[in-house]
């Protein structure tokens, strides 16, 4: 195997995803790997690190089109493109983010709630009396 490069299954590991969804974002488009002759998929470090920054995405309810463009936006400066309007760009997703993880914040506080309600009518319901 060339150097770098790490088959799907340890991707997976790392990342904490199952084949079949990194071979889903594959077929979108917004992960490339590498083939060898026999057509095994071999994943650079940046390969992995776009998976993982799809993941992030993931439970913040990005839809793929979304992460496309972001990624794009984050290969283009990495290539160095000094394009104002790409700042401007990552700077809506930043808030988008924040907006997303504030959302999140307020339903896992209600969840929370709810099942520290559920504990007390729990203990507070009548305890059942043994059959003889």
């Amino acid at each position: 195997m060339p150097e770098g490069l790490v088959q799907i299954g340890e991707v997976a590991e790392r990342l904490g995803l199952s084949l079949r969804t990194i071979r889903h974002y594959e077929e979108v488009g917004l992960v490339v790997p590498a083939r060898t002759q026999g057509g095994f998929r071999l994943y650079s470090e940046e390969d992995v690190q776009r998976l993982a920054l799809i993941r992030r995405m993931k439970p913040l309810a990005f839809t793929l089109e979304e992460m496309r463009d972001l990624l794009e936006i984050t290969d283009r400066l990495a290539r160095g493109d000094d394009d104002p309007g790409l700042v401007a760009r990552l700077q809506l997703f930043e808030r988008a983010v924040a907006e997303r993880a504030d959302r999140l914040r307020e339903q896992l506080a209600m969840a929370r709630e709810f099942a520290e309600q559920l504990r007390r009518q729990r203990l507070s319901a009548p305890k059942p009396t043994p059959a003889h």
